[in-house]
């Protein structure tokens, strides 16, 4: 009867756990996995070492080892979260952001756009990432261009876009040799699906996840890249 308790008890934990969306890559140094936590938020796992990106309270971390490295895009709340470092790293933890970031993160490393560095076999280069014409107010963008940063970060011959919050930008339409893009969208703040789309057709990524998408109708972004030969995948990041 003890045993029956006892691995009933363990079945609701495991039942219990959250569901994350888990995708495998293999590259020439090894696999990579890169597991959906919330809304900009990510983890990526590779050749024994983590990369934590954007940790923000609202995910769900239970279970998630603590960071190697740590990527912020933003000083806004849902992608800088001070609160939430102290949770996913330890005392060796190696955290890069862009300067308005390290001017409130003391402890980061600053990196402007067009910057790059090396964390052992991870390569990480900043991306300019803003609004061109949206904004809270005429005159002010909800993004100020050189304010934060998206990543091409690479590893294992395999480069991925993290695009944090943007437009369609230029930097963005430039890029090349893009594995796969994780591409926001949700309006006010970014672009809506279509706009993304028309974006990622200009950079050509072999697959793109949209993410930071909360009320978007992804089905647009999909329905635009038929036949593009982009591969387009849908997660649930709001699980």
């Amino acid at each position: 009867m003890k045993a029956f308790v006892a691995l009933f008890a363990f079945a609701a934990l495991a039942f219990a756990q959250p569901q994350r969306p888990v995708e495998t890559f293999q590259s020439k140094a090894g696999p990579i996995k890169i597991t959906a936590i919330r809304h900009a938020s990510l983890m990526m796992e590779a050749g024994g070492q983590v990369v934590h990106v954007d940790p923000w309270s609202q995910g769900n971390y239970d279970g998630l080892p603590p960071a190697d490295l740590i990527l912020i895009t933003d000083v806004h709340g849902d992608h800088m979260d001070p609160k939430m470092l102290p949770k996913v790293k330890k005392a060796s933890t190696v955290i890069v952001a862009p300067k308005a970031v390290a001017a409130n993160i003391t402890e980061a490393q600053a990196l402007n756009n067009g910057e790059s560095k090396t964390f052992g076999r991870w390569t990480i280069e900043a991306v300019a990432m803003y609004n061109e014409k949206r904004g809270p107010a005429p005159g002010k963008l909800y993004h100020d261009k050189g304010r934060g940063n998206g990543y091409v970060v690479a590893y294992g011959g395999m480069r991925f876009y993290l695009s944090g919050d943007t437009e369609g930008v230029a930097e963005m339409r430039a890029l090349k040799n893009i594995d796969v893009a994780f591409l926001t969208m949700n309006l006010p703040f970014t672009m809506p699906p279509e706009e993304a789309a028309e974006a990622a057709k200009a950079f050509r990524p072999k697959i793109v996840y949209p993410y930071h998408y909360r009320g978007s109708d992804l089905a647009v972004f999909e329905k635009a890249l038929a036949g593009s030969g982009i591969e387009v995948r849908i997660r649930d990041w709001y699980y």
